[in-house]
């Protein structure tokens, strides 16, 4: 028996193509604020500071951002296959729930929560 219903994953398809359009965007504007910032800027030398610390927040949400996109893409291409919603360690369903917040999840809550 399949995990999720066709219906499911029609709705699970849309979830991820709207979040890859969301995380592309959410990229591009992160590219712009992780530019170097260049030493003769006239930043004062606090302000200097804060903007590096900013562009150091900008550089990790960016990263983590083209990890889920990765993770993104690679559940639009399992979508069609039969394991997709099935946890890769306890072999269970992972459950529409989860899979509508996380539709790029490979584990149930428990096993996710064992890591």
């Amino acid at each position: 028996m399949p995990s999720l219903t066709k219906k499911e994953k029609i709705t699970l398809e849309e979830t991820i193509q709207t979040d890859i359009t969301t995380l592309k965007d959410q990229i591009l504007s992160l590219e712009e604020k992780t530019k170097p910032i260049a030493p003769d800027c006239s930043l004062g030398r606090l302000t200097r500071l804060e903007a590096m610390g900013e562009q150091d927040v900008a550089n990790k949400v960016l990263d983590e951002a083209r990890v889920r996109l990765t993770r993104l893409n690679n559940a639009l291409q399992r979508i069609d296959k039969p394991m997709f919603g099935i946890c890769i360690e306890c072999d269970e369903d992972i459950g529409f729930g989860r899979m509508s917040v996380r539709p790029e999840s490979v584990r149930c809550v428990a096993c996710a929560n064992n890591l």
